[in-house]
């Protein structure tokens, strides 16, 4: 009598199966330290000094604060192109209170950060309820926005903004301890950063085995968060071997922390992923998607108004010009960084590291005296990538 062969192929080990599944959360940091790496060397080592380290920060803070809003747009099925005018009309509007009325910088912020929350609505309450196409809609705002900057700033730049609004953007954390030549206080808060990480997941890990979820290998989890904590450490000295922490960094890391747990742990942040993956599913499900849509425009108006603020006191003045082309850093921060052209995909850490892997490139490729029209053809390449290996993923 015959026999069935009921002989199975061998299962790959637990590591490499876990890689495969995990490969575009493992390939983009290896991206980003092969990217730095490479421009460590080919800079002949400035990229990584503290005073070019600084200005990379400060260079990318606007755009990994708007790639955070972004990601909520696009996992939630959308696109937002007004991101780039609306930081601009807002630096215009910020510098029309402060310097022309001399408004205190703090209720001129206030009154920036609601005008960007009016914007976003405006334009989210087209989207949600009238079902009108983001890009249209946005489009729209890019054009409006760009020229009612021009409009309150009469085509000339306006400045310069009061000091204590300009450390927003300039300023560093003080060091009581008085340092000489070293920051020890902003080397103590990253070394403090570096090991709260490492608490948060051993403490994670600890909580997924105890309910029985599955976890990366224990080798490869140990490897990647002492690289991590080690890479914070490493540059909280560098940093702090200049002139410490800049307080627009400290800005960035409750933003990350903030958007990471509201799109982790919270139930609305579950609920804008299903809505990107099936939005008529979500529906049927008792999510209100109308007004979900709506919040997560409300949310990118807030955001590119901070961004805004960021940028002009980092200017020190607001120009007709500003925010020329964010939108494109931030949307191909968070395409880069592994978010999904077609919603419901996408990651807080990713979307940051897209933003850090876009301005490496754009610091990297300057100090190499590379020309700008290089440097689109380069960044255009890969953004075209970085979407082919979302829907290579997707066919497979």
């Amino acid at each position: 009598m015959a026999t069935l062969n009921t002989t199975e192929k061998p299962r790959p080990p637990a590591g490499i199966s876990f890689i495969k599944n995990n490969l575009r959360e493992y390939g983009l940091l290896i991206s980003l330290v092969a990217i730095m790496a490479f421009f460590q060397v080919m800079t002949n080592g400035t990229l990584l000094q503290p005073l070019n380290l600084t200005n990379l920060i400060l260079q990318n803070s606007y755009i990994v604060v708007m790639a955070l809003g972004m990601l909520l747009v696009i996992v939630a099925g959308h696109i937002d192109l007004s991101v780039g005018s609306v930081s601009g009309f807002i630096g215009a509007l910020a510098a029309v209170l402060m310097v022309e009325y001399h408004m205190h910088f703090v209720p001129a912020a206030f009154l920036c950060l609601l005008a960007g929350a009016l914007i976003g609505a405006a334009q989210g309450y087209w989207v949600a309820f009238f079902k009108i196409p983001s890009f249209i809609v946005t489009l729209a705002g890019m054009l409006v926005f760009k020229g009612l900057a021009l409009v309150i700033l009469q085509g000339a730049s306006v400045g310069p903004f009061p000091p204590e609004f300009q450390l927003l953007s300039t300023g560093f954390i003080p060091d009581p301890f008085a340092g000489e030549g070293l920051r020890v206080l902003s080397l103590v808060i990253g070394l403090a950063m570096a090991l709260a990480l490492l608490i948060f997941k051993v403490r994670g890990r600890a909580g997924r085995t105890k309910h029985g979820m599955d976890n990366e290998p224990y080798v490869f989890f140990l490897v990647k968060n002492l690289i991590f904590a080690a890479m914070i450490a490493a540059f909280s000295y560098l940093l702090s071997s200049y002139r410490g922490l800049p307080n627009v960094l400290i800005v960035m890391l409750l933003l990350m922390l903030v958007y990471d747990f509201i799109t982790a742990k919270t139930t609305i942040g579950r609920r804008i992923y299903a809505l990107g993956g099936n939005e008529k599913a979500a529906r049927l499900s008792g999510i209100n998607t109308e007004r979900l849509t709506f919040y997560t425009f409300v949310n990118m108006g807030v955001l590119a108004a901070l961004a805004g603020l960021i940028f002009a006191a980092r200017l020190n003045t607001a120009t007709p010009k500003a925010g020329l082309g964010f939108e494109l850093d931030v949307i191909a921060a968070c395409f880069i960084g592994g978010a999904s052209a077609s919603g419901g995909v996408g990651r807080v850490l990713g979307a940051v590291i897209g933003a850090f892997i876009m301005g490496v490139m754009n610091n990297g490729m300057s100090i190499m005296g590379i020309g700008i029209d290089y440097q689109q053809v380069i960044k255009g390449l890969v953004l075209l990538a970085a979407v082919c290996v979302d829907v290579y993923n997707k066919k497979k």
